[in-house]
């Protein structure tokens, strides 16, 4: 398991506040649960906090939520460092996540590596115009559409070294992106040749309760015979 632990101390900011959104955020959350056990609320909290803090928390940030929930700061620091959603360093403003596990990798997420490589450099470095910063995860659960990666909050399925780089063009540029595949594709249905879920009655909602239909006939029938035998 590798080694978490915050960032060195000149990339550390001298203080942290929240912003009256994060403080009316913590209030809602810190309401779900009894008095006493706002402790539950560090997650959330800690998740709202990165949002703020450009992606990353601070070693400041992290005591201005323990002090807001009354924990050891040490307790905090257990749960950022703990859970890989949290980043414990700066990250680009398109934080990429990229998916290094068998089912990516056979369908070449080789290539889309060496493209991180050349564009970003190593991951956990942050490119020199702030832009982008990347790191290797494990699955993303969107096997059926390997290569892919996650970037920020979304999803970017179907990748090829051609898409990636215009994908990672586009986003540089500020221009919009199309979430999810790359290749056309609307979901993770079959890709060419489909051969299955070809009649539209199967998915359309059209058939929804004819098996009970059938089922009531069919009843009805049983009972009529049943019925003629005994005349």
């Amino acid at each position: 398991m590798a080694v978490r632990k915050v960032a060195p101390e000149e990339l550390q900011p001298k203080s942290f506040a929240f912003t009256p959104e994060t403080e009316a955020f913590a209030q809602a959350q810190i309401a779900k649960y009894p008095p006493g056990r706002q402790a539950s609320a560090v997650i959330p909290l800690l998740w709202r906090v990165q949002e703020q803090h450009d992606g990353w928390l601070p070693q400041k940030a992290i005591e201005v939520v323990a002090a807001r929930l009354d924990m050891p700061p040490i307790r905090v620091m257990e749960v950022a460092t703990f859970y890989t959603m949290f980043n414990l360093a700066p990250v680009g403003k398109y934080f990429i996540q990229f998916c290094g596990t068998t089912p990516c990798q056979l369908r070449g997420a080789g290539d889309i590596k060496k493209v991180l490589e050349a564009r970003v450099g190593e991951q956990g470095h942050v490119s020199d115009d702030g832009i982008f910063s990347w790191l290797e995860v494990e699955c993303l659960g969107a096997c059926c559409n390997a290569p892919m990666v996650q970037i920020n909050d979304d999803y970017y399925e179907d990748l090829t070294t051609e898409n990636f780089e215009k994908l990672l063009d586009d986003l540089a540029a500020g221009r919009p992106v199309k979430k999810g595949p790359q290749n056309g594709r609307h979901a993770s249905e079959p890709q060419d040749a489909i051969k299955t879920l070809q009649d539209p009655s199967l998915y359309d909602g059209s058939v929804i309760g004819s098996w009970r239909k059938r089922f009531e006939e069919e009843a009805v029938k049983a009972a009529d015979a049943d019925t003629e035998k005994k005349s």
